[in-house]
């Protein structure tokens, strides 16, 4: 189905792994469309209820994009490639379901920008992440310059972007970049145990959760206190809300239907 990537359902998961371990996974156009496609695939199925990626082989999550189509790019392609890349990761952003992001490797330029675009990032001990677009004459597109100083803050994001050094797993984990660390060997496992754990929750309160907490970074304290209490009272409104505290009085996991 895929020519560039593995999509692999497991409900309540589905796991996609992008599939070019010959260029390290680099992101090409065709690889953009065919993640578009994928992340679509994954809306549409009630069945899944959260979402790992990660890279094929050991070496590499995503280590940039693809250096010949870049090679090409003028402003005419920089402005069209970038916007595009930007609207399919902003799926990730805006999904309803929690992604997961598995870094396996090099998390490198657009592979950084795919992993920051996820819900919750884990990383292999052995992972490497930066932004080395700099060494290139050129700055990140694909969103790094808004989303890292939101995760690590502005003075780390803009180093980050500025040096475009790499730093390894443990720097990543101690400034917020990633979540959790694993070894190489039981990351996929230990991502899976994440994504199962947060698959049992209500999924209409992981989507309302989901939101709250992004559009923090959009609006100002009293404005995401009223956004807040508003989806409060819309998760007061379901049936997963009654299920939840029923199941919590009578000592017993909830059933959740996201209803």
């Amino acid at each position: 189905m895929y020519d560039y990537l593995k999509y692999e359902k497991e409900a309540p998961l589905a796991v996609i792994t992008i599939n070019r371990p010959e260029v390290r996974n680099a992101l090409s156009n065709a690889l953009v469309e065919e993640l578009a496609e994928a992340f679509s695939q994954v809306n549409k199925d009630p069945e899944i209820r959260a979402l790992i990626i990660t890279g094929e082989g050991d070496k590499a999550f995503m280590a940039g994009a693809d250096i010949k189509e870049l090679e090409e790019r003028d402003f005419i392609k920089g402005r069209e490639q970038t916007r595009r890349r930007q609207e399919v990761f902003n799926m990730l952003w805006e999904m309803s379901i929690p992604v997961i992001a598995a870094i396996n490797g090099y998390a490198l330029g657009a592979g950084l920008e795919l992993a920051i675009a996820c819900t919750l990032r884990l990383a292999s001990k052995s992972a490497q992440m930066g932004s080395p677009e700099i060494n290139l004459g050129i700055i990140p597109g694909d969103g790094a310059t808004q989303r890292l100083p939101r995760l690590v803050g502005f003075g780390r994001g803009m180093e980050m972007v500025l040096t475009g050094g790499m730093i390894d797993a443990d720097e990543a984990y101690r400034i917020g970049l990633v979540n959790k660390l694993a070894e190489p060997e039981n990351l996929i496992e230990e991502a899976k145990k994440m994504a199962k754990k947060l698959a049992a929750k209500s999924p209409l309160a992981l989507q309302y959760g989901k939101e709250a907490v992004n559009r923090s970074l959009e609006m100002g304290l009293y404005e995401g206190m009223a956004h807040e209490s508003y989806l409060h009272a819309l998760a007061c409104a379901t049936e997963d809300k009654k299920e939840g505290v029923k199941a919590f009085i009578e000592k017993r996991k909830p059933q959740y239907q996201g209803k």
